[in-house]
């Protein structure tokens, strides 16, 4: 049922021209070399074979946890942007691990990027049971009460947004934008006013 909803939705997007199609497979923008392409998928058995880890679930989740928790690419990885070329490091792994160095057109490498990002409505995890998250907060509760544990810790209020950018940034909204040296200080502010004035008439 999956394989055949998957695929009636696949031909609907492409009728419709949602598609698009890069290097090798650009000539799939034609109807029928999209069809023949499309053909071995039907026949093919869409059943999940999983086997047992090596090294038990723990390795697993930690594994898994370092793909779903993250960005496809991290911050400290980029080198540099110029004349419209992103220089990043990469690791290769049939090289011995070492890490190189490539440069992409801007273009190319947000292309990539975005490669990595699910369409909307996707989810990346999707949580059941007592961690859904339509009523985790009162299924978790219950659990502990069962469990014979104490209540969850209320969480924190949520930082101050200057502590916040400055922690982002390294700059301080609290200090003086032109001498860097003095500290901004909040004395009133100006309410706009609910209804304008008019001006008077000095004719």
């Amino acid at each position: 049922m999956f394989r055949g909803l998957f695929m009636h939705y696949l031909e609907k997007a492409f009728a419709a021209g949602e598609l698009n199609f890069f290097s090798s497979h650009r000539h799939l923008h034609e109807p029928a070399a999209f069809r023949r392409y499309l053909a071995p998928a039907w026949n093919t058995n869409w059943v999940v074979y999983a086997r047992r880890p090596f090294a038990g679930p723990a390795q697993v989740l930690d594994y898994v946890g370092r793909y779903t928790h993250r960005v496809a690419i991290s911050n400290n990885r980029l080198v540099s942007m110029d004349d419209g070329k992103v220089r990043f490091r990469w690791k290769d792994y049939r090289d011995g691990n070492r890490q190189k160095i490539m440069t992409l057109e801007a273009g190319e490498f947000i292309r990539r990027f975005l490669i990595h990002v699910l369409p909307d409505g996707f989810h990346r995890i999707r949580y059941y049971g007592f961690l859904g998250n339509c009523h985790r907060a009162r299924k978790l509760a219950q659990c502990r009460e069962l469990l014979g544990m104490a209540p969850a810790p209320r969480p924190e209020p949520p930082a101050d947004y200057h502590d916040r950018f400055e922690a982002l940034t390294g700059q301080s909204l609290r200090q003086c934008p032109h001498c860097h040296v003095g500290t901004m200080v909040v004395i009133d502010r100006i309410a706009r006013p609910t209804i304008c004035q008019p001006a008077p008439d000095t004719s």
